[in-house]
């Protein structure tokens, strides 16, 4: 047993912990992690956001935490909550993030590491060309007028297929066939519209990349093969989500529940957690904006992936890229789960956490309805990214972890290691650098993240995903 102020952790498997009710907690706190992970977490603000998070209204079985968990707004980055909706449970934008529908897609090609060796160099310089990234506007897709952004947001990547940025086979690979029904524009305000109007088509800063990487371990040859994978492949990784417009609809809507909830009697022990009872005006309206951001991100994502598959084209020659999945791991969605062995509708809060879906689960397409569903899992810049598979009987409302989290601030690491030699040290290790700034680089060095490789591990372990295959990194973009 550890105590980490006035919060109680008890060991209640190898793999998961539990944080005592205390206080105003109305379920206990969980916390998937090995013990090589969770000393990271204690020295941290994120068990006590965990513990946050578990007095809000309406909250069934716990305040979950995933293996990557780390301090965020609100919500730890990381965390899984799910509320009651007939119960007046409540909808919270710090359980969504201010990159709404952030999210990661994974394309495969036929092609080998050796097939591209001679032609690296060329393709990262053609997709360093093709792929708009940093902060500022710069797009793939420069929008014509606001009712074309508004088609975007509610259609997402359909919209996308339908002008020519890919097909019909990319959406069924699509969390929700790549548009999140219930989308109103009218939600969003004209602030965030016009940040979103020219991003279309851009990764933006900070961890977003566009990664080539190469498959090096296969940890289950059946289901990698119903997936396309094999040894050597060359894939091609894009992390990223709503850009400008999502950051714009959070902060709007953090500001208009915080007014409203005196109107509702709510209070929390964290201004961050700002909420509303889903059911209310203020929060059909929040989940009306939040899956237009959503169709905006994998709108983006779409677009991004077609041009990565035209830089391929100039560079190689090939166009045979298709896509294994795209998902998002910030988002809210209202769901149907046992509780006690009654359905429930919840609305389910993933926060740097994605949904992982078990195999015979009805919301999987067909063709992957015996595997489960894949789970995208990017490493830090350098390291393995991961692809797993959902399983039963899973846990946390089939949540599994989204990346290897943070373990240092992006200030402590620029004090770490200076951008240029950062990019030395990734081409020593045969890994072809393309990135913006330098100082970005710094920010997202690979020792500032946990080992994506024990999160990993951890995940499979406390019975919440399967490992499926492992890349590395062969050439990434970064802003």
């Amino acid at each position: 047993m550890a105590h980490v102020a006035q919060l109680e952790l008890v060991q209640e498997t190898p793999f998961r912990w539990r944080i005592e009710q205390h206080g105003e907690m109305r379920v206990p706190g969980r916390v998937f992690a090995s013990s090589a992970l969770l000393p990271d977490i204690a020295t941290d603000e994120a068990l006590r956001q965990v513990a946050n998070v578990a007095t809000l209204p309406g909250i069934v079985e716990a305040s979950y935490a995933m293996p990557d968990v780390h301090w965020g707004y609100g919500f730890p980055i990381g965390g899984v909550a799910a509320t009651d909706v007939a119960a007046g449970g409540v909808l919270s934008p710090g359980g969504v993030g201010f990159d709404i529908s952030c999210g990661v897609r994974l394309l495969v090609s036929q092609l080998s590491d050796r097939d591209i060796a001679p032609h690296l160099s060329a393709l990262m310089d053609s997709l360093s060309r093709s792929i708009p990234r940093g902060m500022g506007k710069g797009a793939v897709w420069s929008l014509g007028s606001a009712d074309e952004l508004a088609d975007v947001m509610r259609n997402g990547a359909a919209y996308a297929v339908a002008h020519g940025f890919g097909s019909d086979a990319d959406l069924a690979r699509c969390e929700d066939g790549g548009t999140m029904a219930g989308a109103e524009p009218d939600a969003v305000s004209e602030r965030a519209r016009s940040r979103g109007l020219l991003q279309l088509g851009s990764l933006g800063s900070g961890n977003h990349f566009l990664e080539v990487q190469a498959v090096d371990t296969i940890y289950d040859p059946a289901v990698a093969k119903r997936l396309g994978l094999f040894s050597g492949q060359i894939c091609v990784m894009i992390h990223c989500g709503s850009r400008g417009l999502g950051h714009q609809i959070c902060s709007d809507q953090v500001k208009a529940m915080g007014s409203a909830m005196v109107r509702y009697g709510i209070s929390v022990p964290d201004r961050q957690l700002a909420c509303v009872p889903v059911e209310s005006v203020e929060g059909r309206s929040y989940l009306g904006a939040m899956a237009a951001a959503a169709n905006y991100a994998q709108a983006n994502r779409q677009v991004l992936a077609a041009a990565a598959r035209k830089a391929f084209f100039d560079s190689i020659g090939t166009h045979e890229i298709d896509l294994l999945y795209d998902l998002s791991h910030n988002l809210a969605k209202i769901e149907t789960h046992d509780i006690d062995g009654t359905p429930h509708q919840l609305c389910v809060h993933r926060k740097g956490a994605t949904r992982a879906l078990p195999p015979g689960h009805t919301d999987l397409p067909a063709d992957l309805r015996e595997v489960g569903q894949p789970v995208l899992v990017p490493g830090s810049m350098g390291t393995a990214s991961y692809v797993l598979a959902g399983l039963q009987p899973g846990g946390a409302f089939f949540s599994a972890c989204h990346g290897a989290g943070r373990a240092l601030s992006r200030h402590q690491a620029k004090r770490k290691i200076r951008g240029a030699d950062l990019r030395a040290q990734l081409e020593n290790a045969g890994i072809t650098v393309r990135a913006s700034s330098v100082q970005g680089l710094a920010e997202e060095a690979p020792f500032a993240y946990k080992d994506v490789d024990e999160v990993v591990a951890t995940c499979e372990l406390a019975g919440l995903a399967r490992r499926i295959a492992r890349l590395r990194p062969v050439g990434v973009v970064k802003g």
